[in-house]
């Protein structure tokens, strides 16, 4: 009677431990459906922004350049003080880069690691 008793548990455990395995995977699959979809969003509304920030960056350069021009009574020079603004610019985003890297690396391991 004891060895019936102590089948039954067993084969009431195996059916308990498949159970679980089916259902942890299940839960995994979600979860990485949720992570994998909450960046993909975060991805096209950031792709999104920047292409709208980028042509106002554009037609702001472009008034700026024409403005500076009737000022100057040149084209080249405006054109040559709006690039130049964007080259020292640019050289600054290199040397602060490593400054500019806690920041973003926060936010998005705040994310990762939720």
């Amino acid at each position: 009677m004891a060895f019936e008793e102590f089948k039954k548990d067993l084969m009431g455990a195996e059916a308990d431990m498949r159970s679980y395995v089916e259902h942890s995977d299940e839960y995994l699959r979600l979860r990485i459906f949720k992570v994998v979809m909450h960046h993909l969003t975060g991805i096209t509304q950031v792709v999104l922004i920047g292409i709208g920030f980028v042509f106002a960056m554009l037609f702001l350069s472009f008034a700026a350049c024409l403005a500076l021009s009737d000022e100057l009574n040149s084209y080249f020079s405006g054109f040559i003080i709006v690039g130049g603004f964007y080259v020292v610019l640019g050289i600054m985003l290199y040397v602060f880069r490593a400054k500019l890297n806690a920041p973003i690396l926060k936010k998005f391991s705040k994310h990762y690691f939720e």
